[in-house]
Formats: C-alpha cells, sequence, structure tokens
C-alpha cells in the first residue's frame, strides 16, 4: 500500500509537471500559466455570414481575416442569438439572452414617447440601468488587474458604465451618445487609440481586453475609391459598395492583428471573432435585403466565429453548432478568471484544447422589434422564437408589436417554419408539414429554454404550414 500510494503520488507529480510545460494548471480552466491571457475581441458590424474568402465567397476579398481563420478553430455553423446590434452586444458583454438582460431592441418606441422628449430620455437611461444587474466581461477582468478598452460600437452608456478603463465613447446622455459617438471613428479614420491603449499595457505590464467593434462594414458605405474600384465592373453599385467595405473592414483587422504581434502580444493572446448580426445588400438599394438583418433567417443570425491562441487551441475547422452565447464564459475560462454561475452559454475551452466534441446538441434564439413597445416586457416585442438541432431549423413567431422599422420577418408565414441547413441552407423550402414530430419536439425545448404567454403567440406548432 505505501509503494502504490508514493506511486500514485510520483505519477501526479510528472502530470503537473507536464500541464505546466504546457502552459496549463490542472486546477484551472485552461491558460497560461505563466503570464494571463490577453483577450481581443474582433465584432463585424452587419456583415453576412458568407462575406468571408474564407468562407467561401468568390468575390470579396478578406485576406487577414482568412489567414485568422487559418490560424484559429472555426466554427462555420455560428450564429447569434439575436440579429440586431445593440442586443447581440449586450449579450456579449454579460454573456445573457437578450430576454434575460432586457436590452431587447436599439430604441424605446417613439409610439409611446417623442424622440428627444423627457420620457424618452427616461426611458432610454432605463434601459442603460439594466446593465448595473450583471457583471460584464471588462468588470470581471478588471477584478484580476486587466486593462481594457473599447473602441467601436456601443449603446449602454459610456466606455466607464461598462467597465471598461479606457475607451472613446462618450456615451448617452452626451451629445451623438446613441450607439458609440467618438467610437465609432476607429477603424474609418485611424486606429491609434487602439496602439496606444496596447502600448500602455506593454509598458505597465498588464494583462488587457481589447473590443474591437468598428463601425465596419455597416452603413453608411463610402469606401475607400481605391477599394471600390475592385468590385464595380462586375456588379451594381449598391453591392460594390458594400463588398468593398467588408474588405476595407479585413484591413483594419490586419492592422490590429499586426500590432498585437509587432508588440509581443501574439503568443499569449486569445483572439475571438464574431458579427453582431447578418446583412445582405439589396441590389437595387442602399439597404438590406429582405432574410437578413433583423430576421431569424441565416442571413440575420449566422456568422463564422473564431478562437484563436497559439499553442493551445489547434487549429481546424470545427464542424459542431456554437451560438455567441459561449463566447463570454470561453474568454473567462480563458483567463482563468470565475464564470458566472448563471450564464447560459458553455465554457468551450476544455473543447477547443483538447479537440473533443461539444456535447450539445441544440442552440436558441429569440428576435425583438427595433423599437421596444415596453422596456420593462420584452414580450411586447416579442417577433420570433427559434431552435436549430443538428441540420434542422424552426421559426416560430409571435405578435410583438413592430413600430418604426417594419423590416421582413417570419410573422408573414402562416404557420411554424422548419428547414433542412445541411440540404437547404437559403431556407426556401418549408418542411413543417412533412415532420410534424420534428416540430413539436423543437417546439417543446424552445418552451422549456424561454417560456412565454400563449396570448402572445400567433402561430404555433399546430397552426397550418401553408406559405
Amino acid at each position: 500500500m505505501m509503494h502504490q500510494s508514493r506511486m500514485f503520488r510520483l505519477q501526479t507529480r510528472f502530470l503537473i509537471v507536464l500541464a505546466a510545460l504546457a502552459g496549463f494548471c490542472l486546477a484551472c480552466p485552461p491558460s497560461r500559466a505563466a503570464d494571463p491571457v490577453n483577450v481581443v475581441m474582433i465584432i463585424s458590424d452587419d456583415q453576412a455570414w458568407t462575406d468571408y474568402g474564407f468562407m467561401g465567397h468568390p468575390d470579396i476579398k478578406t485576406p487577414n481575416l482568412d489567414q485568422l481563420a487559418s490560424e484559429s478553430a472555426v466554427f462555420r455553423r455560428g450564429y447569434v442569438p439575436t440579429a440586431l446590434c445593440r442586443p447581440s452586444l449586450v449579450t456579449l458583454l454579460t454573456g445573457h439572452y437578450a430576454s434575460t438582460h432586457g436590452v431587447t431592441g436599439n430604441d424605446p418606441s417613439p409610439k409611446y414617447a417623442e424622440r428627444g422628449s423627457e420620457l424618452y430620455n427616461q426611458r432610454c437611461a432605463q434601459l442603460i440601468s439594466y446593465l448595473d444587474r450583471f457583471d460584464t466581461v471588462p468588470e470581471i477582468l478588471g477584478q484580476r488587474g486587466y486593462l481594457s478598452h473599447q473602441s467601436g460600437k456601443l449603446w449602454e452608456g459610456s466606455y466607464q458604465n461598462c467597465g471598461f478603463t479606457h475607451g472613446m465613447t462618450r456615451g448617452f446622455p452626451k451629445p451623438g451618445g446613441r450607439h458609440g459617438d467618438d467610437g465609432l471613428k476607429i477603424g474609418r479614420e485611424s486606429m491609434q487609440p487602439v496602439e496606444e491603449f496596447l502600448d500602455l499595457a506593454h509598458e505597465s505590464k498588464k494583462p488587457f481586453f481589447v473590443w474591437y467593434a468598428p463601425f465596419l462594414p455597416h452603413s453608411p458605405h463610402n469606401p475607400p475609391q481605391r477599394l471600390l474600384d475592385k468590385y464595380t465592373d462586375k456588379h451594381p453599385i449598391t453591392v460594390a459598395r458594400y463588398y468593398a467595405m467588408c474588405e476595407w473592414f479585413d484591413e483594419t483587422c490586419g492592422e490590429l492583428l499586426g500590432m498585437i504581434d509587432d508588440k509581443g502580444f501574439r503568443d499569449n493572446t486569445l483572439v475571438v471573432y464574431v458579427t453582431d448580426n447578418g446583412w445582405i445588400q439589396d441590389p437595387e438599394s442602399p439597404k438590406y435585403a429582405p432574410r437578413s438583418k433583423q430576421t431569424p433567417y441565416e442571413g440575420g443570425i449566422r456568422t463564422p466565429i473564431m478562437y484563436r491562441l497559439p499553442g493551445v487551441i489547434p487549429a481546424g475547422e470545427r464542424p459542431e453548432l456554437t451560438s455567441s452565447i459561449d463566447i463570454v464564459p470561453t474568454m473567462l475560462a480563458a483567463t482563468g478568471s470565475e464564470i458566472p454561475k448563471d450564464l447560459p452559454g458553455l465554457n468551450l475551452m476544455p473543447n477547443l484544447t483538447s479537440g473533443e466534441k461539444i456535447s450539445r446538441d441544440t442552440i436558441y434564439g429569440e428576435g425583438f422589434a427595433h423599437d421596444i413597445a415596453d422596456i420593462e416586457d420584452p414580450e411586447a416585442s416579442l417577433l420570433y422564437r427559434w431552435a436549430i438541432s443538428g441540420p434542422w431549423k424552426l421559426l416560430l413567431t409571435y405578435d410583438g408589436e413592430v413600430n418604426r422599422y417594419k423590416s421582413t420577418h417570419p410573422r408573414d408565414e402562416k404557420g411554424p417554419q422548419l428547414f433542412n441547413l445541411i440540404d437547404d441552407p437559403s431556407e426556401e423550402t418549408n418542411l413543417a408539414k412533412e415532420n410534424p414530430d420534428v416540430v413539436a419536439r423543437l417546439a417543446k425545448q424552445i418552451e422549456e429554454w424561454y417560456p412565454v404567454e400563449k396570448r402572445k403567440t400567433i402561430v404555433t406548432p399546430g397552426a397550418s404550414t401553408d406559405r
């Protein structure tokens, strides 16, 4: 017994030494033992999941993101739970679904309070205050001594209000503080604020978190002429402008990643990539096409999601489904931070480092109107709930109020919509009538995930599926 016990201790010590050499701690989430892991989050703004070279687009040039993809764990079947920028971004700050964090749309409805009125401003302030109910990523990392920098889109007040130590956005109620103000200059005008922050982090020898969410390729689509010229011969001008914006965004990502390399941060920095919501360019106008932004179709919610941490996360294609709801717990785990116990997403670091398959088989999402009818009742603006399981995607729709922005959404359909995404990625054929068992199973799972009042349902699993 004594001999066996000693052998066990020696084996344990040997494993600990091996883990230390590999940069891991057996008692901690996967992270480098010697130095805290830095985190850089790149968030595209209004870009379709198809619109990258590495995703197979025949024309759009994205060499920098293609290179990032070649060095990352790439989830081609990535999704955001909500196809609208503000609620999607709050999910990336808090790790919660919109129905939980309460910021379900971009603005309070002007139908019930005139924009700029005292009541409207009160409602804007109340929406921002919902962030106080959660620990944000920069706040959690700040407790571990991290510096953090915000640039680009931000709706929830100033960068300080969100827990960043440094940043660009002054925020509501400052002039122009609706969705980013000074932060929206990043990428479009200069990358200098981010570079100065990285220099500060280097000099102070502190770990850092970078939130890079430029107003790109978001409209206005006004790319540099040198990029626009690449696309005008083959495409309508509206499409050419959008394609050039995608390439412009890619260039700025290259600048950012180049800074990480040049300052010696590459090997100890987790880079995360995601889009806040999709966009399909209307060839006839500067606007987006139907089944795009604000809808639960693939053009609204699908995005590649990438994780790069050299020497820790093997590069390669990941076939599993994943969601941006997983990004917060995964980033926190990579830094060795404590993950709030109530987060609904998965910590993917064990799967990313080991290559093991993610055990979850279903992801969920929801959608609300752009204008929030009742900021204290998310269901007042609820338009849809959805689930994806294996090849199947089910959309259920609701009678939430749509005000200023009357985008195409699935309430125009007369019943639940079921698509086989593997055979029909463009969602052309509704298979709900032929597969009632699949509809019933996924509808039950959706209800268990996010129950809603039945009076708000306008189409149910038993309704007609005629189109």
